[in-house]
């Protein structure tokens, strides 16, 4: 049996980020960049975080990855569902916050943010999986309450 190794071509998840990040170059700089490209600064291991220093503010570009991250679950619990999902991101200058996926007045996602200046994946496999957990409760609430998401 062969693995098929994870790529944006295969994944719904790393789609939809290489779209988000895509929609949000507002110079086109990402128009000609490959997928793998683009989708590598979402991977950051344990070795790198503990190179990250956690003081000052959080860098501008990682803010910028943790929202595309929760536009691309929302985008894709919209598709599925079709109710319009809008993302939340409240991030103090030390790193800590949260972010809320929702739709109507019915919260679908909600995630505290700790040590923001180092948020990333080991791999693409752990992003994609914990992006799906994420989607499935968000599409299973949407699925219960669809009335409370239409508010």
């Amino acid at each position: 049996m062969t693995v098929t190794p994870l790529s944006p071509s295969t994944s719904p998840i790393l789609q939809e980020i290489v779209r988000q990040m895509r929609a949000a170059d507002p110079y086109g700089t990402y128009r000609t960049w490959r997928d793998e490209l683009l989708l590598k600064p979402f991977v950051v291991t344990k070795a790198q975080k503990r190179q990250i220093s956690l003081e000052g503010e959080v860098d501008p570009a990682v803010r910028s990855r943790i929202l595309i991250y929760y536009r691309a679950i929302a985008a894709l619990i919209e598709k599925e569902t079709g109710l319009l999902a809008q993302v939340v991101l409240d991030l103090n200058s030390e790193g800590f916050g949260w972010v809320l996926v929702f739709s109507g007045r019915l919260l679908l996602v909600v995630n505290t943010l700790r040590d923001a200046h180092r948020f990333g994946f080991e791999s693409l496999e752990q992003l994609t999986e914990k992006a799906t957990a994420l989607i499935d409760k968000g599409i299973q609430l949407a699925r219960i309450y669809p009335e409370v998401g239409r508010l």
